[in-house]
């Protein structure tokens, strides 16, 4: 994505999508990106003559995927576009701690993707003990001090409203500030099974509560 006000808090950025990703959350939207392999892959070298296109006009560029964290270059990459003058973004559900560890330091800003409680996870990703793997790095990610905001994806087929009250109460509990709702859509996702489906009653009343509730709550479209 070229040109973006949305995916950097404040800044105009460009995003880079990774291919590959290790999970297979039903709701995903962007199920092309799941091989490790992709039809239109760019060169590095190419994305970097871009960038230095662009210097002077981008003020960031966020890295997302598929899971970025996957890539094993993504630090150096990361470096790199910092040493240009830009500001590094992560988009990331932490699928591998020890990877996500690694590139923390080269970020300035983190969307962290929290699948869901800990103990349910598996049922959204489909890989077993997903669920310890996201809030490790969660835990990493709070630890480090890095700006970040961390956001749920939420398939009324895959959450209810109790489930959700309990996660932001964790995720408050923990420290987490800034906290969003992603509402998926439906259509072009990678389980064709999961249909559209109402916001369950009482969804206001939720929304209310999560505004009371953290310093910084956005409901969103996705």
């Amino acid at each position: 994505m070229p040109l973006t006000t949305l995916d950097y808090p404040g800044l105009l950025a460009c995003v880079l999508f990774c291919q590959g990703c290790a999970w297979r959350c039903r709701y995903c939207h962007n199920p092309e990106l799941i091989p490790p392999r992709g039809e239109a892959e760019i060169p590095w070298d190419a994305i970097l003559a871009f960038l230095r296109r662009r210097q002077g006009l981008l003020q960031a560029v966020v890295f997302s995927g598929g899971e970025a964290t996957l890539q094993n270059t993504l630090p150096e990459a990361m470096a790199s576009v910092r040493e240009m003058g830009f500001r590094t973004g992560l988009h990331s559900a932490g699928i591998r701690p020890e990877a996500f560890a690694r590139a923390l330091p080269h970020a300035d800003w983190i969307g962290f993707d929290v699948k869901g409680l800990a103990e349910d996870m598996d049922a959204t990703t489909g890989v077993k003990r997903s669920g310890q793997a996201n809030w490790r790095s969660l835990e990493l990610l709070l630890e480090s001090g890095v700006g970040h905001e961390c956001r749920t994806t939420v398939h009324w087929q895959l959450f209810d409203l109790e489930r959700l009250r309990q996660l932001a109460t964790r995720l408050r509990g923990m420290g987490v500030d800034n906290f969003v709702v992603q509402l998926a859509r439906s259509g072009r996702q990678l389980d064709p099974g999961l249909i559209a489906t109402p916001a369950p009653h009482g969804a206001p009343d939720l929304w209310r509560e999560l505004h009371a509730l953290f310093p910084s709550f956005e409901l969103r479209d996705v």
